[in-house]
């Protein structure tokens, strides 16, 4: 099993979902991945927030919509050591600060943001609490991708922010980049243009792990979410972009011997 009690800084660690109903997104994930959202003793003090577990460990969080008119979504965090100092490589680099640093209880620290092209990610900087329990399993999180419609803009200021290395692969119709911290994937970015509708805006993607996707999928109708795209065959695997029953988008992907052979030899599983 992939368990996780540490990120090196720069490692995404951590999901969260915005939701009109964290019953209904129990109801939902607990028939999908088979997570349990329990309210948590200090759920209250925190807004509503609470923990998704799967076999007891930590693999996401959940969350009332904070405002009027605001989405369903899934966002990425990327854990760091300085939450200050990233602050402010942020917005020297063009990005916009949505949240400045705080502290969150004894877990850590939160900042959120947008980057230049406005997509939305947070940073954490841990103490008590490092991130998810448990990754590149069924049910919880394999994979991180940025949707850009500006890729070489996004290499710059990713690799500005958090010393991302950009190392780009011929997936024949696109280019796919994957992001590395010391040799080591971390994440991916996706080129949308003429490839999504003009509408959606830039922003992050979070995979979860499927031993079958096609059958992830049959549930996925079932329970009332959508298809968007696939399932399709990519050399990472197979995968399909989908809408859970309250509109929030994410990815279910059952991965290729290849990427389980390349996470392997890098230590993620």
């Amino acid at each position: 099993m992939s368990e996780r009690t540490s990120y090196a800084p720069g490692t995404p660690c951590w999901v969260d979902l915005a939701t009109p109903d964290i019953e209904a997104a129990e109801r939902f994930y607990g028939e999908l991945f088979g997570w349990e959202i329990p309210e948590l003793p200090n759920s209250a003090e925190m807004g509503g927030y609470r923990r998704a577990k799967l076999g007891g460990r930590d693999v996401a969080g959940a969350m009332p919509l904070m405002q009027e008119g605001q989405p369903p979504a899934w966002s990425t965090y990327i854990s760091v050591d300085d939450a200050d100092a990233i602050g402010c490589a942020v917005q020297e680099n063009g990005g916009t600060m949505i949240a400045e640093p705080m502290t969150v209880a004894t877990y850590g620290r939160l900042a959120l943001f947008t980057d230049p092209e406005g997509a939305f990610f947070g940073i954490w900087e841990p103490a008590d609490f490092a991130g998810s329990e448990l990754v590149n399993e069924k049910g919880a999180v394999g994979w991180n991708e940025l949707e850009s419609r500006d890729p070489e803009g996004a290499k710059r200021f990713y690799g500005a922010v958090f010393g991302w290395d950009a190392v780009d692969h011929d997936m024949g119709e696109m280019t796919y980049t994957e992001w590395q911290v010391n040799g080591k994937a971390v994440g991916g970015m996706a080129d949308i243009r003429g490839r999504v509708p003009d509408e959606v805006p830039a922003h992050w993607m979070v995979y979860f792990g499927s031993v079958d996707t096609d059958e992830a999928v049959a549930k996925i109708e079932e329970l009332g979410g959508q298809v968007m795209f696939g399932p399709v065959d990519i050399p990472a695997g197979r995968f399909a972009m989908v809408t859970d029953d309250q509109g929030a988008a994410f990815a279910v992907m059952q991965p290729s011997e290849q990427t389980l052979e390349q996470a392997r030899e890098q230590g993620r599983i």
